[in-house]
Order: structure tokens, then C-alpha cells, then sequence
């Protein structure tokens, strides 16, 4: 008994490594609440049960078997402490096996770990987390420590393997040993270990671990080490002191003759050496370099986090032979003028008509901050591993297009995230837009598209045919990148622009000429809110309403039509009283673009375009907005889709009499106007002397506009809302407020089958599933359900359910669903923020990354070498560039 209360206390003080590694086969991350194993024998010490490697016990964390439906009712705590204090853990966990029903949890459940697939652990019981070296208790969760593989050569493999004195690794192949096993950088001399650049740290091609704890067990002899330390005989000693000597010697010499001014510091350990390279001082050339380098970084992200464009006045502007310094060129002197010695060293001979930087370099330099930004944020998402791709209306920088693009991860605090990683030059042609789309995202951005869960695209009109195409091709490689809609976008607004009718397009364009001439003045939305209360004097609640959605965005509404629809009488009286004052009150902008738009607003192909699209999307305004409501709006709103389905193909069988009733409305609107009705001009121009006097305007309208516009919505549902779409929002029911609204009452597993390969322990999910039930089903009248997927991923215990943490990261990555902490997706807002801020013609790409993720911390050191390695002709000093608008004489 003596001897077991102290191998009880010993093990309390033993680090993770040994508690960890006492029974490889076991996952300590979720009890499975799986039928009782039958009584087991006594095992011996270290020795793993049949029933454990079955995963037929309950193995720390999660409910425990009261809450899973177990007869005992009492407190799991107090059976705990029945068991005497100095009982082993490992004879109390046998007494758990024999009794199950009455089995309590430890306090302190083990933290989770990942099996292994395909195999079991290691017979040592060292996992690739921990260090294999005898008395070295390191594990590479510590990101300060590097560990590294056992090498694949036989020769230099064995050599790892004897200098570690491990018996039990000693008839193990090299592939057993580098697939399990890890030596921290402590065993290694710091001359064998180069640190490539500030995230990468890699050992020498001639690396040999030498330096070992080989004794400090000897001051514990209870202790029960799995790495069992070899003992060497007198001559094996002998050898090793030799081969030491050896190695210390030739890596000696190769430094000498590598560099001879390398100072060298020897140091005697055990009959090895322990050499340390110091790094070769830079010359006064190269730090004065890297200096100037360093100023000139400083100088661009200053520029780009305050949104400066990188020039100033165009050349055009000025008379021939004045020079004036651009934006940068202005920020640099000013650095000069305010005391920067190595700027003012370079250049306070130069002549000041001549450009210090010219514009390739700062080209070249901007590229190396904008790959470096992207990098930071590329690193996250890399180590989520999974992520979406979401992109935005399609943009003009500088006379081109391009595609923004966003991605979504959930980072190591279980916050989900969209942010802005870049631009993509836009393609006319959807597959080579395709094919660039993909290869920038893998090749030059190096994301791994067989972890994207989700793709989400918001266009423009004319533009959602072409990135369908993308969507597409993306799914025959990738199947598991679900296309989705965007949270950021209402579905009815993505629908109409994704609408291919000519005539919607316009109406759209319209709307939004409208809504940012009335944001632009105040006066003119004074006026309009006049003109409302005038027109609904017999009902104030419609006019107040009216007049608080005009001061908002409200062209992105579900019911953008509707309002629009309501409001088109006013905006016309309103914009016609603006264009006919010939008062000081208006300028002529205001006044042309008034007249011009009202001239848009009472075209009937106008009026019939929006009467029409209001009714047809009736039909899906409150599905859509369930969309985008909360998770458990969502989660029903999967099951309504069926319904949304078969009303609109009831409208499609039923056309004759629907667009009857829609042109009747149409024809009651114009007629309140003033507007005649009539076939669109150009229709009847195209036809000259072919005109068919039969083609009325509701017989033209109902095959131009209102039979492909309910056609293209029917199957733009049926593909933006697929098997896989709805197989993975049915899955929302993990989600404890929405399992509470089904009565606990849900079958995850089946739906879940499509995230198998995600999970980390699939083999157990039914069980973690029964277990979840049971934790929300039984909970304290006082504990909430978490109502949303942030809410759950936050919970203290949800690392005790793997696979439901799994499967709750990879649904919130629906681009769907929405971002709940606001501070966390306003990489689309500063996005916006700086396309409505910046001319089009003094937008970059580069800058706009910089000013949008103006959070990032900027590694000025990694910039400046990066340069240094891709442009190293262009470090050493230049001459300035004479400018395009100065003059240079022969007399200066």
C-alpha cells in the first residue's frame, strides 16, 4: 500500500507526457455513452485492455454515464472520493470498467487528443507531440520550441537512434521512426539549426543529436519512464566518445573553410563539443542599405493605411519644365526635413528635380508589403485549415476590372472571421476566369482548396452568369466547396441581379442612380420627406415609415420592390420639382441628374419591370429574410423550400392569369403618372416593317419579362440551394437552442455522413451525439441554450465533444451564415468604406490591401529582405531618375 500511495503522489507530479502516454490506444477526448464492457481481468502495469482499445470505455470529459441514462443517481464527485486517497488512477479506472453503472469521472478529465488513423500509437508510447529523448518531458504544443523528425537515411537514422540510447527504439525502420517520432531542438548543438527566414527553422543536412539527460532518473528510482534508457557497455562508451570527437572535428574544419573569419567557441561536454557560429556582422554599406529600405516601407504603409495615393498632380496639369514632387516623393522629404540621417545621407546632394524613388521600385515595393499583409492573415487561415471563399461586386482600379475577394475561417479563439485577402483581374471568359480564379487562389496564394467548405459569389448584373461558371468548375473539382449564398447579401437582391433581362438590369442601375443622388443631399431628402407627407396625409404611419427607410440603404432589402413601388409616385414629384426650379436652391448637377432620372422613372418599361419583380419575388421575401435571421430561422427556413418551390412553379402553370393581374397594376401605376403605355421603343424599331399588330404590350411583357424571370429564380433556388446545401443546414439542429425547439428530438448523424472525412474521431460520432442530446436535455433550469454557433464554439467544455466542435467550425464556414461579431467581419465594410472614398482613378490594388487590413502588424525586417532576395541589383545605390516633367541642362 506504501508503494502504491507513492506511485499515486509521483504520478501527480509527472508532467502530461507520462499521463498522456500511459494508454496510446485511448482517445481522451469524448466519452462515448456505449454499452457496458463485461468485468475484465487484473492487468498488469502499463498493459492496455482489450475493451480500451475497442474504445469500449468512457475516456474523460463530456456527460458522464448518470447524465447518459445510467440507473445511479448519485453525485459522481462523491462516488469519486469513495475510492481510497491512495489508490492509483489506474486502479480506480479498473474499478470504473468493472462497474460501469456506477462509474464516476476523474476531476480532472485529460484535455483532448487526436488518434491515430490507420494505426495504433507507438510501443514506446511516445506520440509525434512529445520528445523522444529519455528524460525530456518538451511537447511541440510549444511554438517557441522547433521539433523535428527522425531522418529517413538508415546511416544517419541509426546514429539518431544510438546517441539517444533508447533500447526500445532500436529495432524500429526509419519510416516507423520519422512518422512517430520527435526530437526537440535542446538535443541539438545551435550550430546544426538555421533559422531560413522568421517562420521557418530547419536543421543541417549533417545534424546529430548530442545533447541528452541521461541521469536524472536515477534520483527517482520509483519513477516508470516509457523511454527506457539503454545501458552501455565500456567499449560502446568509448566509441560514442570517439564519434563525437570525429564530428566535432570535421565541423570544424568545413567552418573554417567555409568562413575563415568566423570566430569559433568550443566548449567540452562529456566528450563532446558544442560549437556556436556567430552570424556574420553586416558591413556599414549593407546597414545603411537595409536602413533606407527600411524608410522607404515605412513611408508605403503610411500611405496605404491613410488611404494617400501614391501620386499627386498629373503630369497634363502642368506647365512644361515644373516639377513637382508626387505623394510619396513628398512624404520622403518630408522625412528628410524632419531629421531622418540615413534618408538625408542618400539624398542631400541630389537635385531636387529628379524622382529618388522611381516608380518600378515603388511598385516593386508595394507588391512585397501587399504579399506580406496577405500572408499574415493566410498563415490563420492555413492553420484552421478549413475556410470559404466569398467574392464581391465586381470594382474599376485604375481603367480595370477586378473581382474582390474574402475568405472565411474560424481562427484559434474559435472566432469566426471574413476577411479581405485581395483583388483578382477580371475575365470576360467565365472558364479563363475560371482557371485564373482557381490558380491564384492555390499556386499564388497557396490555400489548399480541398479544405474549402463553401463558396459565395455577389455580382453585379451582367456578371452572375460568368461566376457561375466559376462556381461550377469549382465544384466538379471540389465538391465539398458548397456554393452558397452570402449573408451580406438579402436573396431577393441577389436574385433580381442575377436575372438575365435586360430590362431588370436597367431598373436595377436605376435604383441605385436614385438612392445615392438622395444620399448625397440632405436638402434633397428634406424635400422628398416634404413630397411624402403631402402624398400620405391620410396616413401618417405609412408616410413616417417611408421616410425612415429613404435615410437608409434600402436597396438592399428583401423588399427592395415593394418600397420602391410605394415611394415611385413621390420620387417623381419630388425629382421633377427639383429639375423645373430655376432658383439658386439647386446646382446643376442636382438639377440635370434630376430631370434625367425622372425621365428613367416614368418610362413604362420601367414600371412594368419593377411591378413584375415585386410580385414574383413576393414569393420568396419571407424565406429569404428567415435566411438571414437566426440560426434556428435558418435552420427551418431548409425545410420550407419546398414550399417556395412549388408556389412559384403554381405561378409558372398558372402565367396567363398571374401576369394579367401584374400588368393591370402596372397599367393602374403608369396611369397615376401620366405615363403611356406602350411597347418599348426600341422593340418596335427593331421590327421596321415587320410589326405584328397582334403583339400587345401584356402579351410582349409577359414573354419578355415575367416567364424568364419566374424560370431563372425557379432554378437559381434549385442550384444555390442543393442536396449538400440543405444536408449541411439541416445540421444546424447541433445547435442547443434549435435542439431544444425540435424537443431533443433530432437525428444529426445522417445529414452529418457529408462532413465524415472532417471529423476527428467519425467512429464515435453517434455516441458524442447521444452525449450532446443528453448535456442540453438535462441541463440546470438556470444554464441557457446557446443560440447561435459562435455561442457553442465558446462554450468551456465543448473541447470534450471533438467531433461536435468539428462539425459546428465547418458550419459556421457557410458563407450563409452570418458573421455574429460584428468586429470580426468588418474586412467587408473597410472594403466598401474604400471604394466609396477613393476615386476610381487613384485606386491600387496594393494600397487598398493596406488600408482595408490596417490592423495587421507589419514585419518591416522580413520586407526589406525579401527585397533584398528578389531584387538584390537594385539595392546598391542608384542614381535618381530625371522625372518626365523636369529638365536636366548640361550647365547644372
Amino acid at each position: 500500500m506504501d508503494t502504491q500511495a507513492h506511485t499515486q503522489t509521483h504520478r501527480h507530479t509527472q508532467t502530461h507526457t507520462h499521463t498522456q502516454t500511459r494508454n496510446p490506444h485511448a482517445a481522451p477526448a469524448t466519452r462515448a455513452c456505449a454499452p457496458p464492457p463485461p468485468p475484465l481481468p487484473a492487468r498488469t502495469r502499463g498493459a492496455v485492455p482489450a475493451a480500451a482499445a475497442r474504445g469500449a470505455v468512457w475516456e474523460g470529459g463530456g456527460p458522464g454515464p448518470a447524465e447518459c441514462g445510467a440507473e445511479s443517481s448519485r453525485p459522481l464527485t462523491a462516488l469519486w472520493s469513495r475510492f481510497p486517497p491512495g489508490l492509483p488512477s489506474g486502479r480506480r479506472r479498473h474499478l470504473l470498467l468493472l462497474h460501469p453503472t456506477h462509474a464516476p469521472s476523474p476531476p480532472a478529465p485529460l484535455p483532448p487528443a487526436r488518434r491515430f488513423k490507420g494505426a495504433a500509437a507507438p510501443a514506446g508510447g511516445t506520440m509525434p507531440n512529445f520528445c523522444a529523448a529519455p528524460n525530456c518531458t518538451r511537447k511541440s504544443t510549444q511554438s517557441d520550441l522547433a521539433f523535428f523528425r527522425f531522418p529517413r537515411d538508415p546511416a544517419r537514422c541509426q546514429r539518431w537512434v544510438e546517441n539517444c540510447r533508447r533500447a526500445d527504439l532500436e529495432d524500429k525502420t526509419p519510416d516507423q521512426l520519422n512518422k512517430h517520432y520527435r526530437l526537440c531542438a535542446k538535443h541539438f548543438e545551435t550550430s546544426m539549426i538555421c533559422r531560413s527566414s522568421p517562420y521557418r527553422t530547419v536543421l543541417r543536412d549533417n545534424a546529430v543529436p548530442t545533447i541528452f539527460d541521461l541521469t536524472s532518473h536515477l534520483n527517482n528510482p520509483h519513477s516508470r519512464h516509457r523511454k527506457r534508457i539503454k545501458e552501455l557497455s565500456e567499449d560502446e562508451i568509448r566509441t560514442l566518445k570517439q564519434q563525437k570527437i570525429d564530428d566535432a572535428f570535421e565541423r570544424k574544419q568545413a567552418t573554417q573553410e567555409s568562413n575563415e573569419n568566423n570566430e569559433q567557441n568550443t566548449v567540452s561536454e562529456e566528450g563532446g563539443e558544442e560549437q556556436e557560429e556567430k552570424v556574420v556582422p553586416l558591413t556599414l554599406e549593407e546597414r545603411e542599405n537595409k536602413d533606407y529600405l527600411k524608410s522607404l516601407f515605412e513611408i508605403l504603409i503610411l500611405m496605404g493605411k491613410q488611404n494617400i495615393p501614391l501620386f499627386g498632380h498629373n503630369v497634363d496639369e502642368l506647365p512644361e519644365g515644373i516639377f513637382t514632387s508626387d505623394n510619396f516623393q513628398a512624404l520622403l522629404e518630408y522625412r528628410i526635413n524632419g531629421g531622418d540621417e540615413v534618408l538625408r545621407k542618400r539624398f542631400e546632394m541630389t537635385a531636387v528635380n529628379l524622382e529618388y524613388c522611381s516608380k518600378t521600385q515603388q511598385k516593386q515595393m508595394l507588391e512585397i508589403c501587399e504579399n506580406c499583409v496577405r500572408e499574415e492573415t493566410l498563415r490563420e487561415v492555413r492553420d484552421s485549415h478549413f475556410f470559404s471563399i466569398v467574392t464581391d461586386e465586381v470594382v474599376d482600379i485604375a481603367g480595370e476590372e477586378h473581382l474582390p475577394v474574402l475568405v472565411r475561417f474560424v481562427d484559434d479563439s474559435h472566432n469566426l472571421r471574413e476577411e479581405f485577402i485581395g483583388f483578382l483581374p477580371y475575365e470576360a471568359d467565365p472558364e479563363i476566369l475560371a482557371v485564373k480564379f482557381h490558380a491564384t487562389i492555390t499556386e499564388k496564394w497557396g490555400l489548399n482548396m480541398e479544405y474549402c467548405r463553401g463558396q459565395a459569389y455577389i455580382v453585379s448584373s451582367g456578371f452572375a452568369s460568368k461566376m457561375k461558371v466559376v462556381a461550377t468548375r469549382l465544384l466538379e473539382k471540389y465538391p465539398q466547396a458548397v456554393y452558397t449564398l452570402c449573408s451580406s447579401c438579402a436573396l431577393n437582391v441577389w436574385l433580381a441581379k442575377s436575372v438575365p433581362v435586360v430590362g431588370v438590369s436597367i431598373a436595377l442601375g436605376t435604383i441605385e442612380e436614385v438612392c445615392c443622388l438622395f444620399n448625397q443631399s440632405p436638402q434633397l431628402l428634406v424635400e422628398l420627406d416634404n413630397t411624402i407627407s403631402a402624398l400620405f396625409q391620410d396616413n401618417d404611419e405609412k408616410g413616417n415609415e417611408l421616410k425612415k427607410i429613404c435615410r437608409s440603404q434600402w436597396t438592399g432589402r428583401h423588399d427592395t420592390f415593394e418600397v420602391l413601388v410605394d415611394l415611385l409616385q413621390a420620387l417623381v414629384l419630388c425629382l421633377d420639382a427639383v429639375s423645373s426650379d430655376f432658383s439658386v436652391r439647386w446646382n446643376n448637377f442636382i438639377v440635370g441628374r434630376a430631370f434625367v432620372l425622372s425621365s428613367a422613372l416614368t418610362d413604362f418599361d420601367f414600371i412594368v419591370t419593377i411591378v413584375i419583380m415585386k410580385n414574383v419575388l413576393s414569393f420568396t421575401r419571407a424565406f429569404g429574410k428567415n435566411l438571414q435571421g437566426q440560426t434556428s430561422d435558418v435552420f427551418f427556413a431548409a425545410g420550407s423550400l419546398t414550399a417556395v418551390l412549388h408556389s412559384l412553379n403554381e405561378v409558372m402553370e398558372n402565367i396567363e392569369v398571374y401576369h394579367e393581374f401584374w400588368f393591370e397594376e402596372a397599367t393602374n401605376l403608369a396611369t397615376k403618372l401620366d405615363v403611356q403605355i406602350k411597347l418599348p421603343g426600341k422593340f418596335r424599331r427593331a421590327q421596321q416593317g415587320n410589326f405584328d399588330p397582334d403583339m400587345t404590350s401584356e402579351n410582349y411583357y409577359k414573354e419578355i419579362l415575367s416567364v424568364p424571370t419566374i424560370e431563372h429564380i425557379i432554378q437559381e433556388l434549385k442550384d444555390i440551394f442543393s442536396e449538400q446545401h440543405l444536408k449541411a443546414l439541416k445540421c444546424l439542429s447541433l445547435v442547443p437552442s434549435v435542439m431544444g425547439q425540435l424537443k431533443f428530438n433530432t437525428s444529426e448523424e445522417h445529414h452529418a455522413d457529408m462532413f465524415k472525412n472532417d471529423l476527428p474521431n467519425p467512429d464515435t460520432l453517434s455516441a458524442e451525439l447521444h452525449c450532446w442530446r443528453i448535456k442540453w436535455k438535462h441541463r440546470g433550469k438556470d444554464i441557457e441554450l446557446p443560440a447561435t454557433i459562435y455561442e457553442a464554439l465558446h462554450l468551456p467544455d465543448i473541447k470534450f465533444f471533438p467531433n461536435v466542435y468539428a462539425l459546428l467550425k465547418v458550419l459556421c464556414l457557410l458563407p450563409l451564415m452570418k458573421v455574429e461579431n460584428e468586429k470580426y467581419g468588418a474586412g467587408r465594410k473597410r472594403l466598401k468604406a474604400y471604394l466609396r472614398n477613393t476615386l476610381t482613378g487613384q485606386r491600387s490594388s496594393n494600397l487598398a490591401l493596406l488600408n482595408i487590413n490596417l490592423d495587421i502588424k507589419h514585419d518591416l525586417d522580413l520586407m526589406v529582405d525579401t527585397y533584398i532576395k528578389l531584387y538584390p541589383d537594385k539595392v546598391e545605390f542608384q542614381d535618381c531618375i530625371p522625372s518626365n516633367n523636369s529638365e536636366v541642362t548640361n550647365d547644372a
